[in-house]
């Protein structure tokens, strides 16, 4: 049977709800940044790593979505013993992502809906590719915080979207999602373009005038955030780093 009363468990998940167009079926949902405007009225179940369980289980959901890291492992094993269904959704690839969608949809009682979503998104990474794709892909460091320097491991999805737009995660080979790594590091593996969420944090790799990227001139803000919310959006932030990327010198 069709979920109809859904809480959604993160914010990624709220908008694949909304791109599902099933905003109805969402009965609560776990805050954490700015909520679509679609969504303002639907009820809070807390925080990121807040969850007011008293409040979710008053909403007598017939399916929880969650992102594995929204809610502590204590809070995962009281959903279990209160048999609520849960649908966990932490995407590694572009590719489970798109599969999501219709796992998803299909829960819902959306799966025409879920299908379609697959399909068009897969349909515009393919486009990315064959546009932005490159023999010899630049290095890339993505930068995700600097005080202490943290970045993406390869199993990240941000790592995979590198890859549509013609570049190679300079830590790809880590397996942890936010390694920390050192200033010795990344000057080592000398990074032909360097991605960071401010150009602040960009111009502190100026002291290090070596580096391929500061010699470049390729140290570039990510364009859109929305490309570490794996949801259907997620394509068009892509877009605009590739965009960016384009103009990166091998």
């Amino acid at each position: 049977m069709a979920a109809e009363r859904v809480v959604s468990l993160a914010p990624s998940l709220s908008e694949i709800m909304l791109e599902l167009d099933a905003a109805d079926l969402l009965v609560g949902l776990l805050d954490g940044g700015q909520r679509p405007e679609a969504l303002a009225q639907v009820p809070s179940v807390g925080r990121i790593g807040q969850l007011e369980m008293e409040k979710l289980l008053s909403l007598r959901p017939t399916l929880v979505l969650l992102w594995p890291d929204s809610i502590s492992r204590a809070q995962r094993e009281q959903l279990e013993q209160f048999r609520i269904p849960v649908l966990v959704a932490d995407p590694a690839s572009l590719a489970e992502l798109a599969r999501q969608f219709a796992r998803i949809g299909q829960r819902i009682g959306r799966a025409d809906n879920g299908r379609e979503l697959e399909q068009r998104f897969n349909e515009g990474l393919a486009d990315l590719r064959e546009r932005y794709g490159r023999a010899r892909p630049v290095s890339v460091f993505y930068q995700v915080w600097n005080r202490p320097l943290y970045t993406l491991g390869g199993t990240q999805i941000v790592s995979d979207a590198i890859g549509v737009c013609g570049g190679r995660n300079l830590f790809a080979d880590l397996s942890l999602p936010a390694p920390q790594v050192s200033v010795e590091s990344v000057l080592s593996r000398n990074p032909e373009v360097i991605l960071a969420g401010s150009g602040a944090q960009l111009a502190e790799w100026r002291a290090w005038p070596q580096l391929e990227a500061v010699r470049k001139e390729q140290l570039w803000e990510v364009p859109d955030k929305g490309l570490e919310r794996p949801s259907f959006q997620m394509l068009g932030a892509i877009g605009k780093l590739c965009e960016v990327m384009a103009g990166a010198e091998p």
